[in-house]
């Protein structure tokens, strides 16, 4: 059985997820370019005590990200 997707944003600390897609916006392009293209892997390494920034890791490389960029991508979280 699929998981439900979620927003990137939603994923917590520690957790793993498989990039599924991304709203329709200019932003998704930015993204793809910083490694953020479906099918990859990423994992929340911290949030800031305020909710923003998130650092995730992709692509092999650590990646920050406003709360407002992460929900633009959905994701599908493993284990």
């Amino acid at each position: 059985m699929s998981k439900l997707p979620i927003k990137l944003s939603a994923l917590a600390i520690g957790k793993s997820a498989v990039i599924t897609s991304f709203e329709k916006d200019d932003l998704h392009i930015k993204l793809m370019e910083m490694g953020c293209v479906p099918g990859e892997t990423v994992k929340v390494e911290k949030i800031a005590p305020l909710g923003d920034p998130i650092s995730i890791m992709v692509a092999g490389y650590n990646l920050s990200l406003r709360k407002t960029e992460a929900d633009f991508i959905w994701v599908e979280e493993i284990g």
